[in-house]
Formats: C-alpha cells, structure tokens, sequence
C-alpha cells in the first residue's frame, strides 16, 4: 500500500512538472508568431489568413519548429527542485532560445545573406527564400539545443556557454554559406547563388537547406568531445569551433561521396542549377541530412 502511495505521488508530482513545461512551451511558441510578425512589421492574422502569403507562413514556421527544438533542450534532462525552479528555468532557457532565434536570422541576414532582403522577398511571397530562412533559423535551433543538453545547472556560465555555442554555430553557418556561394559561381559561369535565390529557384533553396541543417547537426558533435566545466568556457568555445570545423569538412566529404553513388548516372548541376529539378534537390537535402545524422550518431 505505502508503494502504491509513492508510486502515485511520484508521479502526481511528474504530471505537474510535465504540465508546467507544456504551459510555458506553448506560450513561448505562441509568442514566436507574434514576435515574427513585429519583426516583418505585419499583422500575422491577416497576412496568414486574409493575403494567404505563403512564403511569410514558411518563414514562421520554421520559427515556430525552431523554438520547439530549443525547448527539447530545456526540457531534456532531471527536473529541478522545485516547482519554481522547474518553471524558470523552463522559461529562462525557452526565452533565451527565442532571442537567439531572432538574433541568428539577423546575424544571417547580415553576415550570411548580406545580398538579400529576406523581410522584403518574404514580403513579396518568394518561397524560395522563406525555405532558405526557414531552414538557417532551424540549424541555429539544433546548435541552440545541442549546448543546452550540454551545459549544467542554470547560472550566468551556463549563459555564456550557450551564447558562445550559438555564436560559432553562426560562424561556421557563415563559412559553409560562402563555400555554396563559391561552388555555384564556379559551375553556372560566376552567377550569384543569392541572386538565385531571389529568382524563386526553389531546388537551390532545398539544396541549401540541406547543407545548414545538416552542417548544424555536425556542429553539434563537439557536444560528446568535450566536458562542460564553468572553468573552462574559452577552451571550450575554441574547441566547439574546432571540431565543429573538422565535423563540417568530414561531412561534407562524405555527403559528397554519397551523393556520387546514390545519384549515380544523374548531373547535378544540370538537373538542380540549371532545370531546377526539385525532386533531385530534395534528394541532395536527404542524403546530406542523412549523412549529418549517422555521423552523429557514430560520434555518439
């Protein structure tokens, strides 16, 4: 009987944690739509439902799938203490993670996409950027994820830490963003992949979304190499930026071979760049997201 009474109040207590984090994932969620449209400086009720703008629901989504991943990470692990503590961390992590959502579109935008108005493509309904804003907000988002199951406890270190983590995800996003932009000049006689991209080829945005999310998932790697300790954040900025580096060339090698042999007899370049073949650019984002995940899943 004395069993059965634990067994019940453990998870009485269970239950509240659960309900506790599902009431803040789904207000932080919420607020993500609203946020999205004071950033584009529309009403999302009418430019969703009234304009029917595609490409701007494109665009929240991928927020809105962003922050979903981020709370994961919140989430995933012991519950705290209390009840109190439970709820704020829930929400300090939920809330940092849409801030550096926000924040990693504006250091894209910036720094990544310098050529192109995303807010003014999407705007105008270009789905092929929504895609390509889609996906770089998601790859933040596995990073953002990726340090938060890392880090322990919820202090000013574990701050810096996910900062640090966020901020050379975006580098490396960066890097892997020039070397597309390099690849496609070099096989469609100096043409601009942005430029591309605001032409609505969408088999180029799929392409590239494949190459950030699974970029993003190699990054992460650096996760089950090092230990976090609140002594060491430079060593381990360096050292997520290091083997997030060694990651991304590993991968991008293997993804290359095997698109090779999964596509084998099929020009990518003629059928992607050129004819705009969105089922094999679909198939080039699989195997890359294919590749990033075993990879992973091997290092882990």
């Amino acid at each position: 009987m004395n069993q059965l009474f634990n067994i019940t109040s453990l998870n009485q207590e269970i239950i509240t944690i659960l309900a506790i984090d599902l009431v803040i994932a789904i207000i932080l969620l919420s607020a993500m739509r609203f946020v999205s449209g004071l950033s584009a400086q529309v009403n999302t009720t009418k430019e969703l439902a009234e304009e029917d703008n595609f490409a701007f629901g494109i665009s929240v989504a991928g927020s809105v799938a962003a922050l979903g991943i981020v709370m994961t990470g919140a989430i995933t692990g012991e519950s705290a203490s209390s009840y109190h503590l439970e709820a704020l961390g829930m929400f300090s992590y939920g809330l940092l993670g849409l801030l550096l959502i926000k924040l990693g579109r504006v250091f894209h935008d910036k720094f990544a996409l310098d050529k192109l108005d995303k807010i003014h493509e999407i705007k105008n309904r270009n789905i092929t950027v929504a895609l390509v804003d889609a996906a770089s907000v998601i790859a933040t988002a596995i990073v953002v994820r990726a340090v938060l199951i890392w880090v322990d406890g919820l202090n000013v270190y574990t701050f810096i830490a996910i900062i640090s983590g966020f901020f050379v995800s975006q580098v490396i996003l960066v890097i892997v963003t020039r070397m597309r932009e390099s690849y496609y000049a070099n096989h469609n006689q100096k043409d601009s992949l942005q430029e591309a991209f605001k032409d609505g080829q969408i088999a180029l945005a799929l392409r590239y979304s494949g190459h950030v999310i699974s970029t993003s998932l190699a990054v992460t790697a650096a996760s089950y190499f090092l230990n976090y300790t609140p002594e060491t954040i430079v060593e381990n900025l360096i050292g997520w930026l290091v083997i997030g580096v060694i990651m991304t060339v590993l991968m991008a090698i293997l993804t290359a071979i095997a698109k090779k042999i999964i596509l084998w007899g099929i020009n990518l370049t003629q059928e992607v760049d050129h004819q705009h073949n969105v089922g094999v650019a679909s198939i080039e984002m699989a195997i890359s997201i294919s590749i990033a995940l075993i990879l992973t899943a091997l290092m882990a």
